[in-house]
């Protein structure tokens, strides 16, 4: 592994305005001189940072193939300011979309780990719609979809997941007191989930309709995972029927898919498709 992100200084970039200003943390690897491959973007997973051993890998292939690479940490996460309470989807694209519309690659292939698979997927709808221009806007400039990998994707999770199966005590604090918490296997701090995350998590569906990536998109899930069941990656699938999609089961893969052989599939899906975006930009 490259150690030479080790000596990097994050940058800041203020989102929002007013109460809602936040100062989001980025790490942005510059693509080598002469180097036109898609920039990769790191996108985590909920109470994950920028720092966890998947993204520090990808930033290594990065650095090894001189490509650009972006990662931050959404607000309340990591080296970001803005409280995790306040942390909603909608709060969490809106960051991701200003700090790859900062940076501006030309292209991009994102790589969204768990509740990171779901911005990456509403960041293909948002550029598409926001760079076709929309009735409240002018078209906005941003960078062309070159390809997603995907790892243990969690899209709709607080719909699809979370909500069937509230406990009566779990459905009470989200009444009475706006949240409501579960034990982590990864941390000894609980998860907490609010009312505002589950509540605009319905406004940012996406497996209500057919998902157009205009891109290849590689899945990697574990069959072992007690997070995300395999099967809701099998659903994602179907609602991406008009996109070049690999869906790779992982037999003994838990949720993290961190192992170093769940690692080489990873570094392997993504250069696959830097190879594929590759071949689509030489002229036939």
């Amino acid at each position: 592994m490259s150690d030479q992100m080790s000596n990097a200084q994050p940058q800041f970039l203020t989102v929002g305005e007013g109460e809602a200003a936040r100062d989001i943390a980025m790490l942005v690897r510059p693509a080598q001189a002469g180097n036109g491959a898609p920039a990769l973007v790191w996108l985590s997973g909920y109470r994950s940072d920028m720092s966890g051993t998947k993204a520090v890998e990808l930033d290594g292939l990065a650095a090894e193939l001189g490509l650009a690479c972006i990662r931050l940490d959404y607000s309340g996460h990591g080296l970001s300011g803005g409280s995790f309470g306040d942390g909603t989807i909608s709060r969490w694209l809106e960051e991701a979309l200003a700090v790859i519309r900062h940076v501006a690659p030309g292209r991009v292939i994102l790589v969204g780990s768990s509740m990171g698979g779901w911005i990456a997927l509403r960041l293909a709808q948002e550029l598409a719609r926001q760079g076709g221009g929309t009735l409240e806007g002018p078209k906005l400039a941003g960078p062309k979809l070159a390809g997603m990998v995907l790892i243990a994707p969690a899209p709709d999770f607080t719909s699809e997941l979370i909500e069937p199966n509230l406990k009566a005590k779990e459905r009470k604090s989200l009444a009475e007191r706006g949240y409501f918490e579960e034990r982590s296997q990864y941390s000894p701090e609980p998860n907490i989930y609010t009312r505002a995350l589950i509540e605009d998590g319905r406004r940012n569906r996406v497996l209500d309709g057919i998902i157009e990536t205009g891109c290849p998109v590689h899945i990697l899930q574990g069959m072992k995972d007690p997070e995300v069941p395999h099967a809701h990656a099998m659903k994602l699938v179907e609602h991406l029927p008009a996109d070049d999609v690999v869906l790779t089961f992982v037999r003994d893969g838990d949720h993290r898919l961190s192992r170093p052989g769940d690692i080489a599939l990873l570094l392997s899906a993504v250069k696959d498709i830097i190879r594929s975006s590759t071949n689509r930009q030489m002229p036939a």
